[in-house]
C-alpha cells in the first residue's frame, strides 16, 4: 500500500477512537438493565461449549472472556466487547476501501460504519451481529484480496476460511460461502483460483465443524430452532405489509440516506473496484429476508450482514456526491450520539406517558423481588415458566446460593432453561414458583402472593408466587 493510501488511518483512528471512547464511557454510566438475551449470552458463558440452544457459541465466549479478565459480571463488563467490536470492523471496512477506492473514501467508510444506526444500538447491546461483524468483514478483505492477487495466495486464503468459520460460530446468518459460491456463479471476476477456494473451505470447515457436531449431539438444537425462528413450519402465508415493514426498516438499521445509495450504487457498478462483488454481496440479502418476511415474516436486524459490503459500495457511491453524504453523516451521527445518552436515562426518559426505553428496565427490579420473596418465606429453590424472568433470575441472582430452575412445563424444551436448567423436584425444601397470567403449579400451594412489577419491561402485569412442596410437579 502506498504512502498516500495509507494517508487515511491516522484520521480513521482518531475518529473510531473518539467515537468508541464515547459511547464506552456512557456504557459504563447506561441504566438499561441487561436484555433478556444479553443475561442469556452470559449464562452460556458460564457453560463452555460448542453450541447453545438457540445460538452458535462465540457470543459466549467473547462475554466469558471480557467478564474473565475484568473479575466481574456487571452489565458493563458483559457489553464492552460490543463498542470494541465495532471499532474493529469500521477499521477493517476502511483497509477494503483504501484499496478499491482511495484513502477519501477508506475515512469515509470507518467514520460511517462507526455512525450507523444499527451499530449505535449494537454499542449498547451485546448481540450476536456485533460479534459477527468483524469477522465477516475480514472474510470480505481476504476474499478481494484472493481476487486481486496475480498468484495463488495459499496463507490468506486460509486465513479468510478461518474468518469466515469465526463469523459462522457468531451467527449463522454469516454462512458466506454459500454466498460467495453464488457470487462467482453469477460474476466470473469474482472466481478466485481452485486451490485456494478449497483452502478457504478449509479453513471454514476446521472452525465450523465442532458446532456441527455439538448440533448432531444434541437433537439439532440450534438448527432446529434457527429453523423455528423462519416460521415456516407454521405454514407459509403471504403478507406483503410486512415485508414492506422490514424494508421500511431497513431505513433505520442501515440510514435513511445510505439504503437509498446503496441501491444506487448497485445498479451503477461502476465505483468502487470490484463493484459488482460488493453489490451481490448486498442487496440480494436484503431481497431475501424481505422475501422470508413477505411469507412468514422477518425481525429487521437478520439483513444485518449485508451492510457490510454494503457499507463501502454505499460511502464510495456518495463520494462523489458530497452535500448527500455530509447529510447521511448529520442524520446517522445524530442517532449515534442520542441513543448512548438516552440509555443513561433508561429509567426516567419518558414518551409522553411511556419509558422510551421500556424494554430495558424493570427487568432487574422484579428478579430482586423474587428473590426476596425466596428468602423471606425460606425457599429452597426459585421455579419460574417465563424466559425473560429466569434469564434475569440468574444474572441477579448469580452472587447467591439459591437455585434457579425453569418451571417444568409436558413437551420438547422451548429455551435453554428448560434444556439445561429444569427443575428435577430435587430440591431440599419448598421451591417459590412464580408466573404470571393463567399458568398454576399443578399441586396446593403451601402459600401465595403477588408481586407487582415497576414501570418497565412487565408493564402493569402482576406476577403470582406459590410456595409449593418440592415434589410438587413430580405428583401424579
Amino acid at each position: 500500500m502506498t504512502s498516500d493510501a495509507r494517508g487515511w488511518i491516522g484520521p480513521a483512528l482518531a475518529v473510531v477512537a473518539a467515537v468508541t471512547a464515547f459511547r464506552v464511557a456512557l456504557l459504563a454510566l447506561s441504566e438499561a438493565d441487561l436484555f433478556v438475551d444479553e443475561a442469556q449470552y452470559w449464562l452460556w458463558g458460564q457453560e463452555l461449549a460448542w453450541g447453545y440452544y438457540s445460538k452458535p457459541p462465540l457470543i459466549a465466549w467473547v462475554i466469558r472472556a471480557s467478564t474473565g479478565l475484568a473479575g466481574s459480571d456487571a452489565a458493563f463488563w458483559i457489553r464492552l466487547p460490543a463498542p470494541l467490536f465495532h471499532a474493529a470492523t469500521a477499521l477493517i471496512l476502511g483497509a477494503i476501501a483504501a484499496r478499491l477506492a482511495g484513502p477519501r473514501v477508506a475515512l469515509a467508510v470507518a467514520a460511517a460504519w462507526s455512525t450507523l444506526p444499527m451499530v449505535a444500538v449494537g454499542s449498547l447491546l451485546i448481540s450476536t451481529d456485533t460479534v459477527m461483524f468483524p469477522f465477516l468483514a475480514a472474510a470480505l478483505a481476504g476474499y478481494l484480496a484472493l481476487l486481486s492477487a496475480p498468484s495463488g495466495r495459499p496463507a490468506v486464503a486460509l486465513l479468510t476460511g478461518l474468518a469466515m468459520g469465526a463469523a459462522f460460530l457468531a451467527k449463522y446468518a454469516a454462512v458466506f460461502p454459500l454466498g460467495l459460491a453464488a457470487v462467482a456463479a453469477l460474476h466470473p471476476a469474482a472466481r478466485p483460483r481452485l486451490r485456494d477456494g478449497v483452502l478457504v473451505l478449509l479453513g471454514f470447515a476446521a472452525l465450523a465443524t465442532p458446532n456441527l457436531i455439538w448440533n448432531a449431539t444434541n437433537g439439532m438444537a440450534t438448527l432446529s430452532h434457527t429453523v423455528d425462528n423462519t416460521g415456516w413450519r407454521g405454514g407459509i402465508a403471504a403478507d406483503p405489509a410486512a415485508m414492506l415493514r422490514f424494508l421500511g426498516e431497513q431505513f433505520l438499521v442501515f440510514g435513511p440516506i445510505l439504503l437509498p445509495a446503496l441501491a444506487a450504487a448497485a445498479l451503477a457498478r461502476r465505483v468502487p473496484r470490484h463493484a459488482g462483488v460488493l453489490a451481490l454481496l448486498s442487496l440480494p440479502i436484503v431481497a431475501l429476508i424481505a422475501g422470508q418476511a413477505l411469507i412468514s415474516g422477518a425481525n429487521a436486524n437478520w439483513a444485518a450482514s449485508a451492510y457490510v459490503a454494503g457499507t463501502i459500495l454505499a460511502v464510495a457511491w456518495l463520494a462523489g456526491r458530497p452535500r448527500w453524504l455530509a447529510a447521511s453523516f448529520a442524520v446517522n451521527g445524530l442517532i449515534a450520539l442520542a441513543l448512548p445518552l438516552a440509555a443513561t436515562r433508561a429509567e426516567t426518559l419518558r414518551l409522553g406517558d411511556r419509558l422510551l426505553l421500556q424494554r430495558y428496565v424493570g427487568l432487574d427490579e422484579l428478579s430482586r423481588a423474587i428473590l426476596a420473596v425466596a428468602e423471606t418465606e425460606g425457599a429452597a429453590a426459585v421455579a419460574a415458566n417465563e424466559r425473560a424472568v429466569l434469564a434475569d433470575l440468574f444474572h441477579s441472582g448469580r452472587d447467591g446460593v439459591l437455585p434457579i430452575r425453569a418451571w417444568p412445563l409436558p413437551g420438547a424444551p422451548r429455551n435453554h432453561y428448560e434444556q439445561r436448567h429444569p427443575y428435577l423436584g430435587d430440591a431440599g425444601g419448598p421451591v417459590l414458583a412464580v408466573s404470571r397470567g393463567a399458568a398454576q403449579p399443578p399441586c396446593e400451594a403451601l402459600r401465595s402472593g403477588r408481586i407487582e412489577p415497576g414501570p418497565g419491561a412487565y408493564g402493569a402485569t402482576p406476577f403470582t408466587w406459590w410456595l409449593v412442596p418440592p415434589d410438587c410437579w413430580s405428583r401424579p
